[in-house]
């Protein structure tokens, strides 16, 4: 890699093995509506992901919006404002309403304890975030929703294998959302999926995303949200190597930990208790009144020396403009973390000596 280190880089294959994946393509010419890449991967990813049905989209946000317009949802949806700002407009395109539950301060997850204070008799459906590979509370947030007879969605975008207490993270809640986007631990360059603990609404999401399409029938106004054959490729081929990308993500973060642990005003992610993680991010919380300098210092240093960091998730889902229909609780926990939460680089292949490279500039600052 060259000199300068970026927050992240995408895992590739051997360009040969992706030739090989693709070669065929030129023979059927069959390069989208679930051609047989598409097939394919939605059964390794089944396997991968030890759930039942995979439904793949075009990406991540359109498997989110195609899963509520399966649940057919109305009313209000609890979520965090601690997440990508398209779990909250998936849930305002869609006609709902978004309500905001402040986050815990360890691993940044939605608090499950404060979830049940929010619920109205307008509430639908809870949408909790799993945040950098952070688990949320799924027992809490199941006995809530089962409670009120809510929908339990998850936005899994950052979650890709990862397993807690032995379960796939796939089969937690009614549906989960899982994105493959290039930046993500697993990618199809584009693309994202939808997971159903109904098998029925496997086939229900296959109508939502080929416009409303049954055979020759048009049963509801659909969208268009289909992997195409390139994109499903990409993903075969990159499951091929998951685990090896994984643990080269694993290395790196443990030696961040290494490095970082114990420096005052510098706060860890905590280690979450029987979750097998997939190293999706690396975030620090700086607390400038311990650690003498702001967020904005270490990321102008590391920029100095040719070295990319995100302010992930800054400003707030919740304060980016005013949409109509959101409900503004406060949320102090969250607000918090994201003045002072930065990404540090994180990929396949950084290499220790980049992660040591990076520690000792933020070190060199305390």
């Amino acid at each position: 890699m060259g000199d300068k280190i970026l927050v992240t880089r995408s895992s590739m294959p051997p360009i040969e093995e992706y030739f090989d994946e693709i070669r065929d393509l030129w023979n059927t010419r069959w390069l989208t509506n679930s051609g047989v890449k598409h097939t394919e991967l939605e059964k390794k990813l089944c396997e991968y992901l030890t759930v039942s049905n995979v439904a793949l989209c075009v990406n991540g946000h359109q498997a989110l919006e195609c899963i509520l317009e399966v649940f057919d949802l109305e009313g209000e949806v609890i979520t965090t404002p601690f997440t990508f700002v398209s779990t909250t407009n998936a849930i305002i395109r869609k006609g709902l309403k978004p309500v905001f539950c402040d986050i815990k301060p360890d691993d940044f997850t939605i608090d499950a304890d404060k979830i049940e204070a929010l619920i109205t008799d307008k509430t639908c459906a809870i949408m909790p975030v799993h945040v950098y590979g952070n688990v949320c509370d799924d027992d809490k947030i199941t006995a809530i929703a089962e409670k009120y007879g809510l929908k339990v969605i998850y936005d899994a975008a950052h979650a890709f294998g990862v397993r807690v207490n032995g379960k796939g993270v796939a089969e937690l809640g009614d549906a989960s959302m899982f994105s493959f986007h290039a930046t993500k631990v697993f990618h199809s360059v584009e693309g994202g999926a939808a997971v159903f603990k109904d098998e029925e609404n496997y086939q229900k999401i296959n109508l939502c995303k080929n416009f409303g399409i049954n055979g020759e029938v048009l049963e509801h106004a659909g969208g268009n949200s289909k992997m195409n054959e390139f994109c499903a490729a990409m993903g075969l081929c990159n499951l091929r190597h998951i685990d090896d990308a994984i643990k080269s993500r694993g290395d790196a973060v443990r030696r961040y930990r290494e490095n970082l642990e114990g420096i005052k005003g510098i706060q860890l992610s905590v280690v979450q208790d029987n979750v097998e993680s997939n190293y999706a991010y690396f975030p620090i919380v700086v607390h400038p009144e311990e650690f003498g300098k702001t967020r904005d210092d270490v990321v102008c240093a590391l920029s100095d020396n040719d070295i990319g960091a995100r302010k992930y998730f800054y400003p707030l889902t919740s304060t980016v403009g005013d949409p109509a229909g959101v409900h503004l609780q406060a949320t102090p926990i969250a607000e918090k973390i994201s003045e002072r939460i930065l990404c540090l680089p994180l990929f396949e292949g950084i290499g220790i000596e980049n992660v040591d490279k990076i520690c000792k500039i933020i070190k060199d600052l305390a």
